[in-house]
């Protein structure tokens, strides 16, 4: 029987399971002893069931115009309790300083008039909205929710890429993978301390809760959702019926006397936390779009009055303008006083003097996004563009410095995935969730994975044809947490190597669901 690593080539980047050919790292021993005996016939008929119990649920994404299964690998990424914790301090960190600076900008601004972020970055960042100035949330948390995008570059070491602070989205794919992995690779779990992933819900809705208006002791929490046809609605459905709270839309909700009311069969029943999945534009017809059908009339009035929160807060997209990122390390030494712990990839400024010209010679050796760019669209990675894109980019770029920033072509690290009845190594990134209670921010353990799957590929979305990993996080030694255990349906026998395993019955909503990756 061949080896299944036996083809297996090592990367241009860091490959996190193989410090060499043939010799895996530690953290990866327990799964490497696990597949290596497997044929592939073997692994391909788990990787079915792995796409069978997606397409059942309505995990689904839609690719040219084509509803398919959300590619989830069967070979996860793991992270050694040693990595996982400068991720952990790192995300933490960096949540902690851009709520002080949201606090600041939407209010005394000293943070430009020390001259720390240019008053022109704020001034031309499409998402700082001037309504949402002067609003105060009762616990001082506007990030409730955060998704901080991170990479490893070719020595291995994280760093950050982005900052998803509006309605970052994509968590129910890191409970639904868990879940799926369980059932396929229960005897990887039985062998390996993984910390859990299931008590997200739980950790949100207690952040939610803590975010109720001043004087409210039981507060009524919904997840507002513009609907059925959104993209990320399996993920509303699956949050809302997980922390036991309604899930709604614009329509269910009545604003009147700055007050907000949710009707049901029984009459109004007063609302005090809205954790809205709806876009700000869209949020509030008389503040932002006036034909938005899918808001409420009247809500932004009631968060300035203190009668209801709205989260994640209305301007929070400010701070995931990709100019304003190259600001976070100094928002991080000038509110926190420290060094950040994480760092970011070298990144150009594309409107600062002489910049555009020590940019523009090299544009096949730099990656080019858009500052407020969504799902992968608009990035340009030079290396592999033609004359003719470059020569566009070049041109749009020259039009428009503010709009773009350059960064330097990191070559992510690999991770094996099965493609086709092979292992080969793709490049990968990592969006950990974290949750602010405004006691603790709360990192949740793992986070998204998302693969590129052809070959080569560097963008990782599914709406450029990507997929993603389970991802484990090892426990340490003396780790007292409850660490994950397969979790099989009654009905549901252990799976073994050889053995032809049956779909697990599905776990969620039959809604198609298809990855957001900026909101």
């Amino acid at each position: 029987m061949a080896d299944l690593f036996e083809e297996y080539r090592l990367g241009p980047g860091w490959d996190e399971m193989f410090a060499e050919h043939g010799l895996p790292r530690e953290s990866y021993a327990a799964l490497h002893a696990t597949l290596q005996p497997l044929s592939s016939g073997e692994l391909g008929i788990r990787a079915e069931v792995l796409a069978r119990a997606f397409l059942n649920q309505g995990i689904t994404f839609a690719l040219k115009g084509v509803e398919r299964p959300f590619p989830l690998d069967i070979v996860p990424r793991i992270i050694a309790a040693a990595e996982w914790r400068s991720v952990e301090l790192g995300v933490a960190q960096r949540i902690r300083a851009l709520e002080a600076f949201l606090a600041d900008v939407y209010g005394a601004g000293q943070v430009l008039a020390d001259g720390v972020v240019p008053r022109r970055i704020i001034a031309t960042s499409a998402h700082f909205l001037r309504a949402a100035a002067g609003i105060n949330p009762p616990n001082g948390v506007r990030i409730h929710v955060a998704g901080v995008d991170l990479i490893r570059d070719e020595q291995g070491t994280f760093r950050v890429l982005e900052d998803n602070v509006r309605i970052p989205s994509g968590v129910s794919y890191v409970m639904e993978n868990r879940r799926a992995m369980a059932q396929v690779l229960p005897e990887v779990f039985s062998a390996t301390r993984i910390l859990p992933v299931e008590s997200y819900p739980a950790m949100l809705l207690r952040a939610l809760r803590a975010a109720a208006p001043v004087g409210v002791s039981e507060p009524t929490v919904v997840v507002l959702s513009p609907g059925v046809f959104n993209s990320a609605y399996f993920e509303h459905s699956l949050l809302a019926r997980e922390m036991g709270v309604e899930l709604v839309e614009g329509r269910d909700l009545v604003c009147v006397g700055n007050d907000v009311a949710m009707r049901t069969t029984a009459g109004e029943q007063r609302v005090d936390v809205i954790y809205r999945r709806i876009d700000d534009d869209f949020l509030d017809p008389v503040h932002f779009r006036a034909d938005s059908v899918i808001g409420v009339a009247g809500l932004l009035n009631a968060a300035r009055a203190g009668r209801v929160t709205i989260a994640n807060a209305v301007g929070n997209g400010v701070a995931d303008d990709k100019l304003l990122y190259t600001y976070v390390p100094d928002l991080i030494r000038y509110y926190l006083n420290e060094e950040p712990v994480l760092p970011n990839v070298d990144t150009y400024r594309l409107d600062e003097p002489g910049v555009l010209e020590h940019v523009l010679p090299r544009l096949d050796e730099l990656v080019i996004k858009p500052v407020d760019g969504a799902g992968g669209a608009g990035i340009t990675i030079g290396s592999q563009a033609t004359d003719e894109e470059l020569a566009t980019v070049r041109e749009t770029i020259s039009a428009d410095p503010r709009g773009w920033i350059a960064q330097r072509e990191v070559k992510l690290s690999m991770v094996p995935t099965l493609i086709g009845n092979r292992l080969r190594g793709r490049h990968v990134d990592l969006r950990p969730f974290a949750v602010n209670d405004g006691d603790k921010i709360w990192v949740l353990p793992g986070g998204l994975t998302r693969v590129a799957l052809p070959e080569g590929a560097l963008v990782v979305n599914s709406s450029q044809g990507g997929g993603s990993k389970d991802t484990w996080v090892l426990a340490d030694d003396d780790d007292t947490t409850p660490f994950e255990v397969p979790h099989l349906p009654a009905d549901a026998a252990p799976l073994p190597p050889a053995a032809t395993p049956e779909p697990g019955p599905a776990a969620g909503a039959g809604e198609s669901q298809q990855q957001q990756q900026q909101q």
